[in-house]
């Protein structure tokens, strides 16, 4: 059996922690507080996955650091970038160059 992934425990836990009270308060409050529902239920979601979801919210946090820190391989240079380089020096050079030789 295939384990839950924690970011999609997480993000389902605070949906559920911001829609259930969204529901209750729309139902309870008079008809054109939609919106103060709304942002009651926000904040009643925050607190109470600030209070109840901390394994989850530490779990998708490490998950997020090791594939941050997951070693990348860097490419080769290319032919392409060789060149591009030799003539962005070259360039660099010339004008290095032209500037020391300009009377002041």
């Amino acid at each position: 059996m295939k384990r839950i992934p924690a970011w999609l425990t997480y993000t389902v836990l605070r949906l559920l922690f911001v829609a259930v009270p969204f529901v209750i308060l729309f139902f309870v409050l008079p008809g054109d507080l939609w919106l103060v529902s709304a942002i009651a239920a926000v904040v009643i979601g925050f607190c109470l996955s600030y209070l109840f979801l901390r394994g989850p919210r530490e779990q998708v946090a490490g998950q997020l650091a090791s594939a941050g820190k997951r070693d990348r391989t860097v490419a080769k240079p290319t032919v392409d970038d060789e060149v591009e380089d030799a003539a962005v020096d070259a360039a660099n050079s010339a004008a290095a160059d032209a500037a020391r030789r300009r009377p002041r």
